[in-house]
């Protein structure tokens, strides 16, 4: 089967970490024979942020020799959109896009095409700012996929019904995994951006201060750190080391004793059951991982088994001076963790997902098969 992705970016994971997962699960369908191909703008916010990153020049390179089986085009702003699409038996269309290509494609669906037609949201702004989302024709679409139940609870309250899928993350295996040889591993290290400081009280008291407490040396790799949020990683005595290229980020845990997660607000009052991608991946990667509060709403791992979770500043201190002296209890998590992932959330899972969506939805079992 043709699969036709717009996405913001597949290039560039700057500030865009959907990306992490767009690649794995859609190398993945073309591991197993479809034809995948993707599009997205030349000129996304992403790649020039990317572009302007020490580094990001060389990221940008590395590329096709990472995701060999991706081969994204850039479009402009008069690209032909019926030939993208043409010969496709799924098209997806990435929230964090234009409204008028979202537009157009539900058109052509409308009038006929024979694709089979999904939206993508994997972010809070259906409950956030849910008129942006709203503003979004979709009456074309054949349903939407959501990367968490709640979120799919919200478009079935919008009148989806049971046209909206979940369809979670996932951890792309042939990336992230525990590293062939370990090497010397020596305190914290958190992966994340500061954004527009939706979380900054939440950093203070689950990461830089229980660090601090614990004795934990704690290294921070992220984007959109403004100098009053460095400032701050400086009082606390963490070391701020600017943007990672996501494919790095197996080798950066491999160094570290922990790591630890601090979601979004959204997701803890609004949309519970959504972990985001930091979690897959270092579940995957077999690092310890002590996770701010957060509901497990849809039984995705085994809280106390997989990772811990702290309930207070005061509890995240406890745990990180127990990772720091008992190498069993980091083992047992980095085991559980692991095995978890690889039992129920790897891209390949949301491929085989993906595709029995597309079964529902009418395609041809020889399409799905490819």
């Amino acid at each position: 089967m043709r699969i036709v992705y717009f996405t913001h970016s597949l290039l560039s994971c700057w500030n865009h970490g959907n990306a992490h997962f767009l690649r794995g699960v859609l190398r993945e369908l073309a591991a197993r024979g479809h034809d995948v191909r993707t599009f997205e703008p030349r000129d996304s916010w992403s790649i020039r942020n990317l572009a302007a990153e020490p580094g990001g020049a060389a990221a940008l390179g590395r590329f096709p020799d990472l995701f060999p089986e991706l081969r994204p085009t850039a479009y402009d702003a008069d690209f032909d959109l019926e030939r993208c699409v043409d010969g496709a038996g799924l098209v997806i269309v990435h929230e964090w896009n234009d409204r008028p290509l979202v537009a157009r494609l539900g058109a052509m669906r409308k009038r006929g095409a024979r694709f089979r037609l999904l939206f993508h949201d994997t972010h809070h702004r259906a409950v956030s700012d849910p008129q942006q989302m709203r503003a979004f024709d979709l009456t074309g679409y054949d349903g939407v996929l959501a990367f968490g139940a709640t979120l799919a609870g919200v478009y079935r309250r919008w009148g989806w019904g049971d046209r909206a899928f979940v369809w979670h993350e996932a951890a792309d295996m042939r990336l992230f995994r525990p590293q062939a040889a370990e090497s010397a591993r020596a305190g914290l290290v958190w992966i994340g951006n500061w954004g527009d400081g939706e979380r900054s009280q939440e950093l203070r008291e689950y990461l830089l201060e229980p660090a601090a407490h614990a004795g934990l040396s704690l290294d921070i790799h992220g984007v959109r750190y403004p100098s009053q949020a460095l400032d701050t990683l400086a009082s606390h005595g963490a070391r701020y080391r600017g943007w990672l290229p996501n494919a790095d980020a197996p080798s950066v845990f491999a160094r570290h004793l922990a790591t630890v997660h601090v979601p979004r607000r959204f997701y803890v009052e609004a949309l519970p059951g959504i972990p985001t991608i930091r979690v897959f991946e270092a579940l995957a990667c077999g690092i310890p991982l002590v996770s701010a509060p957060w509901r497990d709403s849809e039984d995705l791992f085994r809280p106390g088994e997989d990772f811990l979770t702290a309930a207070n500043g005061e509890a995240m201190t406890r745990h990180l001076r127990a990772l720091m002296h008992d190498p069993a209890l980091r083992a047992s998590l980095a085991g559980h963790g692991l095995a978890t992932i690889r039992a129920r959330h790897t891209c390949g899972h949301r491929a085989d997902e993906l595709l029995a969506i597309c079964g529902r939805l009418g395609a041809e079992a020889a399409e799905v098969a490819a």
